[in-house]
């Protein structure tokens, strides 16, 4: 039998119910748009990265695990996991992160003038503390090792062709000519010793004084003759 008031009843209530999904699908992915900006505002990358370096410049790198971060950070676990692989990959990003901070400015001032160079490492340090304790006061193997992504290595790998091939254009152009003995003179003055210099205040936890930029000029004039 045929009852055309209940079929329009029966299609009424299909198209409430369908109606009322469609509502609860959007009210939801409201909700969840609103919490997952709230957590990107609150938990960000560059957040745990600074209190993860300022762990490591005062209890090194062997303090830094991903429960220590979130506990430090108040945030859950699954934040730190969300954005960092695993416990290499953060370490191996955060040295990465201080090394470009590092070489960006070095390297310019690199190819301006040497002496500029050698000075830049301890105007660098004073800045920029707990970077110059996490790159001096620590073996680099302690923290690219393990299992990491291979951008990450990729980046490794590129900081040290830019820092190689700026030496050596600085060793050619300055010292006339590229040789061993050359390159190790420069190597000298413009790494070697700025490093040992501020290695020792760093390990104090005190800025370089003023003397340490007088002595790493002399130094270089010594060993570079002719630039001011």
């Amino acid at each position: 039998m045929h009852i055309p008031h209940m079929e329009r009843s029966t299609n009424q209530l299909s198209y409430a119910v369908k109606a009322n999904k469609k509502i609860l699908d959007i009210r939801m992915y409201i909700l969840v748009y609103i919490v997952t900006m709230g957590r990107k505002e609150h938990f960000k990358r560059d957040e745990f990265m600074d209190a993860a370096l300022k762990m490591v410049a005062q209890e090194g790198p062997g303090a830094l695990t991903v429960s220590a971060l979130a506990i430090g950070m108040k945030a859950p676990i699954g934040s730190v996991y969300h954005r960092f692989q695993s416990r290499d990959a953060l370490l191996a990003e955060l040295w990465i992160r201080a090394v470009e901070q590092f070489q960006r400015g070095f390297l310019e001032a690199l190819a301006r003038n040497g002496l500029l160079a050698s000075l830049y490492t301890v105007e660098w340090v004073r800045k920029h503390p707990n970077e110059g304790r996490l790159l001096l006061l620590y073996r680099r193997e302690e923290f690219l090792s393990g299992d990491w992504p291979g951008h990450l290595k990729e980046d490794v790998a590129r900081l040290s062709r830019e820092l190689d091939s700026g030496i050596r254009s600085f060793a050619e152009k300055r010292l006339g000519s590229l040789t061993e003995e050359t390159l190790r003179r420069a190597t000298f003055a413009i790494v070697d010793v700025p490093l040992a210099a501020v290695r020792q205040h760093l390990q104090e936890g005190k800025p370089p004084p003023d003397i340490v930029d007088e002595l790493i000029r002399a130094t270089y004039l010594a060993i570079i003759r002719g630039d001011k």
